[in-house]
């Protein structure tokens, strides 16, 4: 009987403790979504730490548990941004059994995300200004450049596309697609999207053989 009795305070300890974790996460992914909403409708520069806290209902000692700075909150919605860039460029490719139609659907599909006004705001025109060059390449290259290596690479192997670089190649096509993307961000031409969509499918077809 006693030593069920101690295992008692253990599992009401472990129940305790796994409640706490999941309060955690969830201060941490109303933050994120409170940001994400804000800097989105502002801008980053116009948002302050306060109106944040306020509108995801926490003080900034919480916001600080989880993050260090402003900057550091919006690392993190920018991180969400491109994570939701990278499913949907992911789900247009799989919905392709051909290598290159898999390649080019990626390519339209991400520059029709670039035109929503979240990504806009918060990866296109934001993210280089509040984190410097530097990083948001370094976060642009993990996101989105790799798999556009890779691609290119599965292609150059199954003798699609001619065998060359595939970094500079990577580079010139996802810096293209970038420009592509900030011009789109500017625009208010409903056509533009379909204009620079048939001039990205005449830059891709010239890889071909």
């Amino acid at each position: 009987m006693r030593s069920k009795l101690v295992g008692i305070p253990s599992v009401c300890q472990r129940s305790g403790m796994t409640s706490r974790i999941e309060q955690r996460e969830q201060t941490r992914r109303t933050l994120v979504h409170e940001g994400r909403r804000l800097f989105a409708d502002k801008g980053y520069g116009a948002v302050g730490l306060s109106e944040i806290v306020r509108a995801a209902g926490v003080t900034k000692g919480a916001l600080y548990h989880h993050f260090d700075s402003k900057t550091d909150l919006f690392r993190a919605v920018l991180q969400e941004v491109q994570d939701e860039v990278g499913t949907q460029v992911a789900a247009a490719a799989d919905a392709h059994d051909d290598p290159w139609t898999q390649f080019t659907a990626g390519c339209r599909a991400f520059l029709a995300a670039s035109t929503h006004p979240d990504v806009q705001r918060i990866m296109l025109i934001d993210g280089p200004a509040v984190l410097g060059w530097n990083e948001w390449r370094t976060m642009d290259e993990a996101a989105s450049a790799r798999h556009l290596a890779e691609a290119l690479t599965g292609l150059m192997d199954k003798g699609v596309i001619p065998r060359q670089p595939v970094k500079p190649l990577t580079h010139l096509l996802s810096g293209a697609m970038n420009e592509a993307a900030l011009f789109l961000a500017g625009s208010d031409r409903a056509e533009d999207l379909s204009d620079t969509i048939t001039a990205l499918t005449g830059i891709l077809e010239s890889l071909r053989r």
